[in-house]
């Protein structure tokens, strides 16, 4: 299995995700945008996976590889690669179908519940509830075409689906507590009391079990999307 990697910031990685492609002996290339990486031909990639970051997809005059990030993840989805975004990666998708991306009304910040939204039977199926970790202050329009898969109190559009090959999360189910106190180095200031934005020591005070689930249901993401890849 080929995969490839959309990174934006040096401390948003893989996660979680890592040590899953590893197991698989999947070949895992990177484009590194905050190191100047161009990026790579589509053909024979099996899966690209959006990673998060703290700029905007609305953001290509100041940082123009977003226009040539979107093209190269329009083209893929067009030619049947598996696609997977986290946060910022979402709503690269969304934005690379046509759909707005704009600011939510609150930020998301934190470990917070989803709910699985009713939908058809042939996609994804999230927990009627489960907890995860957000840290979000934009949200996006659901693309044409697409399923809405899950939603929160604080983001109506937190995960969608597009025909069987393509999910965009809002959410970090790849968060380990290393990824979590890089987030927290990087993005402290992000931290203004809101609803539902939680205190560094909050967010820092989850259990073991808090990331195994998160992270369980990333594999079972990871899965879902790989079931048809040799």
């Amino acid at each position: 299995m080929k995969v490839h990697v959309l990174q934006h910031v040096q401390f948003e990685d893989l996660g979680c995700i890592r040590p899953w492609l590893e197991i698989r002996g999947a070949q895992i290339g990177y484009t590194r945008f905050f190191q100047g990486d161009t990026l790579p031909a589509s053909n024979g990639i099996d899966l690209i996976i959006a990673m998060g970051g703290p700029m905007s997809v609305n953001d290509e005059r100041d940082l123009p590889w977003l226009k040539q990030e979107k093209q190269f993840i329009r083209d893929a989805i067009a030619k049947g690669v598996s696609v997977l975004g986290v946060c910022l990666g979402a709503q690269l998708i969304a934005s690379a179908l046509g759909a707005l991306v704009h600011r939510n009304p609150i930020k998301e910040i934190g470990w917070f519940p989803i709910q699985a939204v009713p939908t058809v039977e042939s996609v994804f199926r999230f927990p009627l509830e489960c907890v995860v970790f957000h840290w979000h202050g934009e949200t996006f329009n659901l693309p044409k075409g697409a399923v809405r898969l899950a939603a929160s109190a604080g983001c109506e559009m937190q995960a969608f689906q597009l025909m069987n090959n393509v999910i965009g999360l809002q959410f970090h189910l790849e968060a380990t507590p290393q990824s979590v106190i890089a987030i927290l180095e990087n993005c402290r200031d992000e931290l203004i009391a809101g609803p539902f934005v939680q205190r560094e020591t909050d967010l820092l005070s989850v259990s073991p079990n808090a990331y195994n689930t998160i992270n369980t249901l990333m594999t079972e993401v990871l899965s879902y999307l790989t079931r048809s890849i040799g």
